[in-house]
Formats: C-alpha cells, structure tokens, sequence
C-alpha cells in the first residue's frame, strides 16, 4: 500500500463538464438555491472524506467544451467555504492582471483571520485569451505573463511577511503598505505550468507546483528540471499531481470502461479544445487520447485498475517526489479503498 499523501480536489463552483464528449454538452448555472441543495453538501461530503486541501479555480468564462466551465467566483467562493468548514485547507487560484497583489494580500489576511490560518493561494499566469479579453486584461507574451507573476508573488509576500511594505516594479507598485488584521500564518504559495518560464517561477518564488497528469517519465522529466533550477535558488518546490482515478474490481474492467469513454471522444471538438489552447504547454497538447478525457490530463496518469494496480502506481509517483495527490472525488472504489490509507 502507498504511504501517506496530502489530498486535493476541485471545489465545487463548476457546472459544466469537461469531457470531449460527443454526448456532453453546456448546462446554464443552477440558481442560487443550489448553494444549500448542492454545493454545500458536496463540501460537506469533501471535508468528510478527510481530504487536506481545497482548490477553488479563477475561470470566470469558459464554454465547458473547447474551454473548461465557467467557475463562479474564486473569492466569494473562498469566503463562503471558510465559513462552511473547519479543517480543510483553502487554495484559491488567482490570476494576476485580474487583480491586485496588495488588494489580495487584504483580502487573503482577512480570509488567513477568520478561516483560523487555513489560506494558500495558486498563482495561475492563465492561458485563456479570450477570458482575459473580455474582461479588458492585458493577456501579455507568454514571459511577460510569467513575470507579471513573479512581481505579484513578490508583493504578496513581502506585504505579508512585513509590518509595513513598500514595492516599485514593472506591473506593480505599493506605498508603506500596512495589512489589517496581520496574517497569523507564513503565506503557501501554489502555482501551474510546465513551460521553462514556469519552471523558472517555481523554483524563484512558489512553494508548491501543480502538475497536470502524465506518464511516469513525464512527470519525472518535469520535476528533475524544477530541481536542477532550485539548485541556482536555493529554494526548495514540492509536487501536486493532478490525477483522474478510476478502479474497478479488475485491470480489465477498468479499462474496457476507459476505452468506451475514448470511444466517445469529439474528434473535431478535440482539436477546437487544442486550438483555443494553444501555447498552454501541458493543457491537452499530448497526442495521447487518455489526455482528452478531462480538463488537466488526469487520466494520463493512468490510476486506472485494480486497487493493487493503482497503489502500485501511486507509490511510482511518490518514489519521484509527488506529495499531494490532486483528484476528483467521484471514483466511488477509490474513495473505498485507497483513500483511506492516502489521508489516514
């Protein structure tokens, strides 16, 4: 059996699925009585399974086809959710250009205050031009959006870390910033990517990366390159994977049902959802139809089988150095029969 992970999973504020689908087509939101009937349930359930961490996304639009489903709100989502929970972890995905570090800095030390120290943000440099243009954000080249970042976690930091902060960059500035209430905790600093500018953020300034499902050898590829960049840094960047499980009583259950989901796949829906994200280096860009069948390439990583063969896989990724399993909470086997030994 593998040892002991820390846990993820999406928050619930998407109602449009992701799969390429010939059958799944785009659902409006729910009204607001969805909150008591659905959301809040799921939430409960989330935290009742034991898992330590809650990812809330920042996609304010997407088509739920060729681009993943619109999100309501990462703050007010994050807000309700603190109120909602007691043990779980909150890691809010926030775009810079979108916002403000020294206004997230208040708002995530007041979320940091009456959440009991429970806040992390994901800094997500995006990819999703046409969100960016809708909203009037100036979506930038591909390293300009990447240095944007490093100057937003640069100011997000130093405004928590110190009493009064001051910061002059290119994309940003402060002047004698004082937070109110003080943060009670360090600020965990969450970010994406897989792209030589990613990997020259997280090893400069992120705590943690998330890293979209993959072979063995890909996910190994990718965090030999962020080690060999912290050695310049001297920081040290742990691992998230993201993973779709999917266990059924035998290998070749699970993967007749695996091949039937292939079987369904939109071709031309495919090659709109690479087109739409082009240049976003990991978000479907594999040739691999298993990388088609969710948003961030799950069921790439193949948690695909028996329980024995996904435990064995597992321990594969912990053996590279994967600390927290990133994963939907729908697989039923799974939640059964591994989950508990991953949260204890």
């Amino acid at each position: 059996m593998p040892g002991k992970m820390l846990t993820c999973t999406w928050a619930p504020t998407v109602f449009t699925g992701s799969q390429v689908a010939s059958a799944n087509r785009r659902r409006g939101f729910p009204d607001g009585r969805a909150l008591d009937s659905t959301v809040l349930p799921m939430l409960a359930r989330i935290e009742g399974l034991g898992l330590s961490h809650l990812l809330i996304a920042q996609r304010w639009w997407g088509s739920g086809l060729e681009i993943e489903g619109s999100s309501l709100d990462c703050l007010a989502m994050t807000a309700l959710f603190a109120a909602q929970t007691e043990r779980i972890r909150l890691v809010t995905a926030v775009h810079p250009g979108f916002f403000h570090p020294g206004a997230i800095a208040k708002w995530g030390a007041t979320l940091d205050w009456i959440s009991g120290g429970r806040w992390d943000i994901n800094v997500t440099s995006g990819w999703n031009k046409r969100e960016f243009d809708m909203y009037g954000i100036d979506f930038l080249d591909h390293d300009e959006r990447y240095a944007r970042s490093a100057e937003f976690i640069d100011l997000l930091r130093g405004a928590w870390a110190s009493p009064r902060f001051s910061y002059e960059g290119r994309f940003y500035r402060a002047s004698d910033l004082e937070l109110e209430p003080r943060p009670t905790a360090p600020l965990t600093v969450f970010q994406g990517g897989q792209s030589n500018d990613a990997v020259a953020l997280a090893a400069a300034h992120s705590d943690w990366m998330f890293l979209n499902g993959g072979s063995l050898e890909r996910i190994e590829g990718i965090i030999e390159r962020v080690r060999q960049a912290c050695r310049s840094t001297g920081c040290r960047v742990r691992f998230a994977l993201y993973a779709a499980p999917l266990v059924r009583r035998t290998d070749a259950e699970a993967w007749t049902e695996i091949q039937a989901r292939i079987g369904a796949i939109d071709r031309s829906l495919a090659e709109r959802r690479r087109a739409a994200t082009d240049g976003a280096e990991g978000m479907w860009a594999s040739d691999e139809d298993l990388s088609l069948l969710d948003t961030n390439e799950g069921y790439a990583a193949r948690l695909i089988g028996s329980p024995d063969t996904v435990y064995e896989r597992l321990e594969a990724y912990r053996a590279l150095g994967v600390e927290m399993l990133h994963f939907d909470v729908q697989d039923a086997l799974f939640n059964e029969t591994i989950l508990p030994e991953l949260v204890g």
